[in-house]
């Protein structure tokens, strides 16, 4: 990963056109490619960013200072450096992801033994799927044979269909899988969460423990 904290302005010009003014900011260099801009508020959320995959070219000459992060579709994310404060690499390796907590553990072992619960023909690929970020916690197929990534947690959260939404980035990449549509499963599902992965053409499926269980009745709820 790169660090760059630098004062800069940034010009967007895709499908919209979008201007941040001369300001010092922090720009992140990630070693999948993307590039996120950064304010010193906002926690975790970029002020702009492009998404891999994508170039970045470092102009030079007359250009010298000018950075252009272009991605598949032609996108331009123009950086444009007036002093740069600190400019720093580091190698983090491969990260293990997130641990799973015993209930979303459990969740996903439950869920892989009765996979048939998502639909009438869904087969499972293999739970803790590999990526080159992480592990997918279900890779399963439907009745169509269509590839189905599944990613569980007991809260469904915004953050949850952002992390799904990286999986399904990558694995739509692999020849051999692809397409990949995403299912966002969990027990309670916040209006939020659900609301952005529609708009993703993700799909939401409630868990309901017990009945994975065999407590109560085994019907999952898709929505």
């Amino acid at each position: 990963m790169r660090l760059v904290i630098a004062r800069c302005s940034v010009d967007y010009a895709g499908r919209l056109t979008a201007h941040l003014p001369s300001a010092p900011r922090l720009i992140l260099v990630k070693a999948d490619g993307s590039v996120s801009i950064h304010a010193d508020d906002r926690a975790y959320k970029p002020l702009n960013w492009m998404s891999p995959p994508c170039t970045l070219k470092e102009g030079s000459g007359d250009e010298e200072g000018v950075w252009t992060v272009i991605n598949k579709t032609g996108e331009k994310l123009i950086i444009t450096m007036e002093e740069i404060l600190h400019d720093s690499s580091h190698e983090l390796g491969v990260d293990p992801g997130l641990i799973k907590d015993g209930v979303e553990a459990h969740l996903q072992e439950l869920l892989a033994d009765r996979i048939e619960t998502l639909g009438e023909g869904y087969t499972l690929i293999r739970r803790e799927y590999m990526t080159a970020i992480g592990p997918v916690d279900i890779l399963c197929r439907d009745a169509e044979g269509q590839t189905v990534a599944v990613e569980i947690k007991r809260r469904g959260e915004i953050d949850g269909v952002e992390q799904l939404t990286r999986y399904l980035e990558l694995l739509n990449r692999d020849p051999h899988l692809a397409p990949v549509r995403g299912i966002f499963a969990a027990q309670e599902i916040k209006p939020q969460a659900r609301v952005l992965a529609t708009d993703r053409g993700i799909s939401c499926a409630v868990l309901d423990y017990d009945a994975l269980r065999g407590i109560e009745d085994d019907k999952l709820r898709l929505f």
